[in-house]
């Protein structure tokens, strides 16, 4: 018989865990814009920021054909990932927050619509790989960002109940998603601003991860 759920933390990798906003546009305008397509930070918010590969592919490389258009995103992928070789820093307050979730036995799940080279580099990258009890890739699942599914299956990986776990995103798609599948979910402005990450769902905003609201909603959430 399938024990009761649990409670889990929930958190998105880019821009969350740590801010490479900036480096995945340098990538993106370093591959797309020699294919008429240049992006500053608001169209980046707007177009690219939590969505999967696939769909920008399909959106802004639709004359490509399918192999051809896999190829660049995969050329974009290496480009970001050369550009962010020895700058991962974690957001502030993240570490502390990790420690106490260890301490209080609360599953953390990765759920991003980065491919998973990029997630594994960038957890290993600030050396909290094994704290994850499962990193969730929407480019594996039948629907990624914003759809709910990845969410989904984050709590489905560790037996968590929406209602007693807290999410952690940085871009609309992804706070639409954990929103969408019922999950307070927290926006840590690394990009957005508040008002644009309320209006997607966000239960409440926060800069970093030890802000004294942020651990309250944790805290009312999950009964601690």
């Amino acid at each position: 018989m399938p024990s009761s759920p649990e409670k889990a933390l929930l958190f998105d990798i880019d821009g969350t865990l740590a801010d490479t906003d900036a480096l995945h546009l340098q990538a993106f305008n370093l591959v797309l814009g020699s294919r008429g397509h240049v992006f500053d930070h608001e169209r980046f918010a707007r177009d690219l920021q939590g969505f999967s590969n696939a769909s920008i592919s399909a959106r802004f490389l639709a004359n490509e054909p399918p192999q051809r258009q896999a190829a660049i995103m995969d050329e974009k992928e290496a480009a970001f990932r050369h550009l962010v070789s020895g700058q991962i820093k974690p957001t502030a307050g993240l570490m502390k927050l990790l420690s106490i979730a260890d301490e209080a036995s609360i599953p953390m799940v990765a759920v991003t619509n980065a491919p998973r080279l990029n997630a594994e580099m960038l957890l290993t990258g600030l050396g909290i790989m094994d704290r994850f009890r499962a990193i969730v890739i929407g480019d594996e699942l039948a629907h990624g960002k914003p759809h709910p599914m990845p969410y989904l299956e984050g709590l489905r990986a560790v037996n968590a109940a929406a209602n007693s776990s807290v999410a952690f995103e940085d871009s609309r798609s992804g706070i639409q998603s954990a929103s969408a599948a019922g999950i307070a979910t927290v926006g840590i402005r690394t990009s957005l601003g508040h008002a644009a990450m309320v209006e997607a769902g966000a239960r409440m905003t926060a800069t970093s991860f030890d802000d004294p609201e942020l651990l309250r909603l944790i805290a009312a959430t999950m009964d601690w």
